[in-house]
């Protein structure tokens, strides 16, 4: 009998494979598979990019420190803030001096899950794209505070994809490694509230005037609102706007039970005082001037600085006041006011700084006229000249040049004083031709001008352009007794935590010229304020000072000082055009008053001193100690031959002449020819001269060849040796030897 094969005889048999599933299934299946190791991998390298950028994240001090840009806090002498420059971070408050209403009011609008997310908002992503799929609505999902923080401090605001991907890496790691109460922190002193205030406590400075610590509800409702669109909604811009958004601002802090409804509607917005916005008036002009000194006094330093200044506010105002009351149509003015030391009490660059941030007290180059016989004067008196002395306004030509005086007349025979005083261009032009115009241009460099110098004759007229600042320099050094002055601006620099960084030291000046000297110019000056052209300078106390006015009116100058305060100010239009009716004497003389009414108000009267105390004969103490008394001088001759004061030689010092004889002394008969004979200087007991033309030319500067002096037109350099008018046509009074 056959055996069953075991096979089915009703064909190939039944199939052992199961049977395929549904497309559909197959497709979600394949999903959820490579979804779930997608999501895996996505985890892992998630996690590892928040753990390593976790461990290259700065520590919390460095982060407090860190800033965009750096910002300047500028205040006066008494530590009033003037302006602040670059972005504002004000204090640093931490989390407990925040008030808590600030910081509920700030999570209520900009992350009301803040305490519940580990630094990305899962459900406010998941909700933004249900709207964005069920509505015509964008999706518009708001970062939380932890990723506008690490946008703030490490990112830029591009929209790209790659930012945001950043974004949400670092807000893991901040959330990991900060605390929340930390992370607040940060963000409440570090994000932006528009207007250049970064953090709480610059913009409650800013919009309301006081620190953040202080701030009440409404404040910290319309400071909360701001974050959305600061521009929009500034105090300081738009404050029916900024009441309405703090008042939306309120609703969410209701929504979230920050504070109830009774509450919200007890709180008047009408009683927010905002603050006035610091306007760009004069003082910018000032901060211009000082602050770029910081790269020279200060390391390099990029963390929040507040820089003490010498400028007292309210000599600043009065300053301001003062040129924009007193300048003519059409005009630019500037003022620079100096302490005895040089501080800066006050400075005005310009009429209107908006227009024109322009600093023409530091910066225009114009011609200074008469203020710049300060200069031939002071040479003057070097070489011996006293207020006293007489000499002629007379016509006077020097080199083809003829000088004339305003209003065409001469004076004749009149005193030094009074020749400064009603600014005789005569007289000037004489003594700048007897002391050398190589002399008067190396007085100014002394003085501290520092622009080039015009050696022709007309120079003593102030035909060479100077800048304000050097002007006033130089008469501060009048004031402070012939000696140098050095304007600075800053007092110290500190952190805003209160580190110093830089304090200014007080130097001693250098002595420009000798005690009589400065004396003697301070007569002068005094002269010309009280009789001169300078009266309209008169303040009821003692003032010293000089006008000046150029060809056809083009500038107008006064500077003086008075009880230790020196000032100096310029009128004029910037083209250089003419200005009817413009002189020193006038508008800047007006201004100069004003201002220093003020000025002085709260310092003691000064006399000058104007006593020239050296003898007519006396050197200087340092020269006569080595040349001894007067009847002991002796001095060789144009010949080399040596000469006592009396005209007699010792016997061993007697000439020899060519014939190798030797002169004997004077007899009855007079000396034999070829003797010298001391020259006559005036009647017996008068000091001679105590040194030779070259020595005197050496001294006085004639010959110096100084690259700093700018020969005029036909001019060469060494400066020509000019020849200076005789004495004797200086007319002296009647019964007087020349």
């Amino acid at each position: 009998m056959a055996k069953n094969s075991g096979r089915s005889r009703t064909g190939r048999g039944a199939s052992t494979e199961p049977a395929r599933k549904p497309l559909w299934r197959r497709i979600v299946r394949g999903v959820l598979v490579w979804g779930a190791a997608l999501s895996l991998l996505g985890a892992i390298f998630l996690g590892t990019a928040v753990f390593f950028t976790m461990r290259e994240l700065p520590d919390y001090t460095t982060l407090m420190k860190s800033q965009t840009g750096q910002m300047i806090v500028v205040r006066d002498r008494d530590g009033r803030e003037l302006v602040s420059l670059g972005p504002s971070y004000g204090k640093w408050l931490s989390y407990a001096d925040i008030p808590p209403i600030m910081a509920k009011a700030l999570v209520s609008v900009e992350d009301r899950r803040f305490y519940d997310h580990p630094g990305i908002d899962a459900l406010g992503l998941a909700r933004a794209v249900y709207v964005s799929l069920t509505t015509d609505r964008r999706a518009r999902a708001t970062s939380t505070i932890t990723q506008q923080l690490a946008r703030n401090i490490f990112l830029n605001n591009s929209r790209s994809w790659t930012r945001k991907a950043r974004e949400a890496v670092l807000a893991l790691a901040l959330e990991r490694k900060f605390g929340k109460d930390q992370i607040l922190e940060l963000y409440l002193n570090k994000v932006y509230f528009g207007g250049g205030a970064y953090g709480v406590d610059a913009a409650s400075r800013k919009f309301f005037g006081h620190p953040g610590t202080e701030l009440s509800t409404a404040e910290a409702a319309i400071i909360a609102g701001l974050v959305k669109a600061p521009s929009n909604y500034s105090p300081t811009a738009d404050v029916e706007a900024a009441i309405g958004r703090g008042r939306v601002v309120l609703g969410l802090m209701v929504r979230e039970n920050v504070i109830s409804q009774s509450e919200a509607d007890e709180i008047d917005f009408s009683k927010v005082t905002v603050a006035k916005e610091k306007g760009q008036d004069s003082v910018r002009y000032f901060t211009d001037w000082a602050l770029p000194q910081l790269d020279m006094l200060l390391p390099e330093n990029k963390e929040p600085i507040e820089v003490w200044t010498t400028l007292d506010r309210r000599m600043q105002d009065a300053a301001t006041k003062a040129i924009d009351g007193n300048a003519p149509k059409g005009t630019q003015g500037a003022l620079v006011s100096l302490d005895r030391d040089g501080a800066v009490l006050a400075m005005v660059g310009g009429t209107d700084y908006v227009n024109s941030n322009y600093n023409r007290a530091t910066s225009a180059l114009r011609q200074p006229g008469s203020a710049w016989k300060l200069f031939v004067y002071l040479a003057a008196l070097e070489a011996g000249y006293k207020p006293d002395d007489r000499v002629v306004d007379e016509p006077v030509t020097i080199d083809g040049w003829s000088p004339k005086n305003d209003g065409r007349n001469f004076a004749g025979e009149i005193d030094v004083r009074t020749a400064f005083a009603y600014s005789k261009n005569t007289i000037a032009a004489q003594l700048g031709n007897e002391v050398g115009f190589g002399t008067v241009a190396a007085m100014a460099r002394r003085f501290g001008i520092t622009t080039q110098i015009n050696t022709k004759p007309a120079m003593v007229l102030g035909t060479s352009e100077v800048r304000l600042v050097d002007m006033t320099r130089a008469f501060a050094a009048v004031s402070a007794g012939g000696t140098s002055v050095e304007p600075y601006g800053i007092l110290k620099v500190t952190t805003t935590s209160g580190e110093l960084l830089y304090e200014h030291k007080s130097a001693q000046g250098q002595v420009l010229v000798p005690r009589y000297v400065a004396a003697g110019i301070t007569d002068l000056l005094q002269t010309a304020v009280a009789t001169g052209t300078g009266r309209a300078a008169q303040i009821g106390r003692p003032v010293a000072g000089k006008t000046g006015t150029t060809s056809s009116n083009k500038d107008g100058w006064f500077l003086g000082f008075s009880s230790g305060i020196t000032t100096g100010v310029w009128m004029g239009r910037d083209d250089a055009r003419p200005v009817g009716g413009l002189s020193g004497g006038h508008a800047p003389a007006r201004a100069f008053a004003q201002y220093m009414r003020v000025a002085v108000a709260r310092r003691p009267v000064e006399p000058f001193d104007t006593e020239l105390k050296l003898p007519d004969w006396q050197l200087e103490p340092d020269d006569e100690q080595l040349q001894g008394e007067p009847g002991e001088y002796s001095y060789y001759d144009e010949n080399g031959n040596l000469v006592h004061p009396d005209g007699v030689p010792g016997q061993d010092e007697l000439p020899r002449y060519e014939d190798g004889s030797v002169g004997p002394g004077p007899g009855p008969g007079g000396v034999p020819p070829g003797v010298p004979i001391a020259p006559d200087y005036g009647p017996p007991g008068a000091a001679p001269p105590a040194a030779n033309r070259e020595l005197l030319d050496r001294a006085t500067g004639r010959s110096v060849d100084d690259p700093g002096l700018r020969p005029g037109q036909g001019a060469v350099i060494p400066v020509p040796r000019v020849t200076p008018i005789p004495r004797a046509t200086l007319r002296p009074p009647a019964g007087q030897q020349p």
